[in-house]
Order: C-alpha cells, then sequence, then structure tokens
C-alpha cells in the first residue's frame, strides 16, 4: 500500500517590492500576502499592488490582509487588484466575516491570535463555527496574540492545535528558517505563513532568509515522507 505524504504549502507576506515577489515565487511560494492596513509597516496601496500582481504567473494564490476594514474598503481592494483571497486579521465577528466575502464573492481566512488560554476545544469550534456559516470559509490561520494587529514575529504554543483540524490550518506567529523544520514535522499544517521571518527590515524581504525558510520546510516535508515510506 502506497502512503500519500502532502507537501506543506508556503505564504510569504507582506510583500511591498517587486523583487521580493519576484524571489518569492522563483523559490517556491505557493501564494503571496499583501497588506491592506494602512497602520502597519508593510501596508502597500492597491494601486502598488495591482502592478505587482500583474506580474504573477498562474497556480500562485494572491491573498489580501485585511483589519476591521468595511465591505466597501474590502470591495474597492478586490476591485483594484483582483486578488484570490481575503485574511481577516482584526475584531471582525464571523458574521462580519461571512457578509464581507459574500459581498466580493472571494473565499476567506479567519486569522486567529492565540492566547496562553486559548484552548484545543476553542480552536475546534472556531473551525466548525466558521464553516457552518460560510461556504467561503476556507481555514483558520493561527498566530500568536499580541496587542497589535497583523503578524507577530513570536512563536505561540503549538500543543494548542488539535490534531484533527491541523492538517486544514495555517501556521503563523514567529517562523523563521530556524523553527520552521521542528514546525512543520511537530504541527503538519496544511500550510505555513511567514512574515518578518524572511525580511532584514519591515516590508523590504530578505532572499537569502526566503531560501533558507523554505528549504527548512522542505526538509520536514522529506522527513515525513522518508517516514511514510518506512512505515508503509
Amino acid at each position: 500500500m502506497t502512503t500519500i505524504t502532502s507537501r506543506t504549502r508556503i505564504k510569504i507576506c507582506g510583500l511591498t517590492r517587486l523583487e521580493d515577489l519576484q524571489d518569492a515565487i522563483t523559490l517556491g511560494a505557493d501564494a503571496v500576502g499583501f497588506v491592506f492596513y494602512a497602520k502597519s509597516p508593510r501596508y502597500i496601496q492597491p494601486a502598488a499592488a495591482a502592478q505587482l500582481i500583474a506580474q504573477i504567473p498562474p497556480f500562485v494564490s494572491t491573498v489580501g490582509l485585511f483589519v476591521n476594514a468595511s465591505a466597501d474598503e474590502v470591495h474597492e481592494v478586490v476591485a483594484q487588484t483582483s486578488i484570490a483571497m481575503l485574511q481577516f486579521h482584526g475584531d471582525e465577528t464571523m458574521e462580519q466575516c461571512a457578509s464581507i466575502a459574500a459581498a466580493v464573492n472571494r473565499p476567506f481566512m479567519r486569522a486567529i491570535r492565540v492566547k496562553p488560554d486559548t484552548s484545543p476545544a476553542d480552536l475546534l469550534k472556531y473551525d466548525s463555527d466558521y464553516r457552518a456559516a460560510s461556504r467561503l470559509f476556507t481555514g483558520l490561520l493561527l498566530d500568536t496574540y499580541v496587542d497589535s494587529y497583523g503578524g507577530s514575529g513570536k512563536v505561540f504554543d503549538w500543543s494548542l492545535i488539535p490534531e484533527n483540524i491541523a492538517p486544514r490550518v495555517v501556521l503563523s506567529g514567529g517562523l523563521s528558517a530556524q523553527n520552521a523544520t521542528d514546525a512543520v514535522l511537530r504541527v503538519r499544517p496544511y500550510a505555513v505563513d511567514v512574515s518578518s521571518g524572511v525580511e532584514h527590515d519591515k516590508g523590504i524581504k530578505d532572499k537569502a532568509k526566503i531560501h533558507a525558510f523554505i528549504a527548512a520546510v522542505r526538509l520536514a516535508d522529506s522527513a515525513d515522507h522518508a517516514h511514510a515510506k518506512q512505515t508503509d
């Protein structure tokens, strides 16, 4: 019997420059993220994002990150950029996420900022409730709780992630080349999301760090594949 092993998808978020976008794609990113939150140091104007997105080849997903944006604001960004997916990263209610996604007809992820007192049952309920609320919900993105919005640059307790939803979550929060292999082997998420971990300055990516991060994720995938073959 052949065991099917998965390839962990990789999203590089907070892109603001064409050269960084090209590096991310060339090095193997599956998805690229653009921050449409004006208070973020990684904020990009929709018109500038549209210029970058126009350079993206087929089969690379584009994700727009929003924080407490109105339906009109999201609609305007989608109209200008044609981003493929929404990522709600603020205090939006489940109903607001579902309503905005339906209004612009885009699938969405819900970022959950995991606190020390967040329980596995809480995460299971989030996943179940959002799936019941909207056909456009694709999954949870799990990040570390901090007072500010957007990327935290800090790791949370991965053991809080229930095993039965881990294969469909996007793992974020403090990931880098130094811990990505361990993160993937321990959590086995569907995808990982990185921003500050591949930068040399906020909003400015580092090609060598992107390469090292992607290599670290692939190392975990290879180890997982080798283990599966041994137990076949």
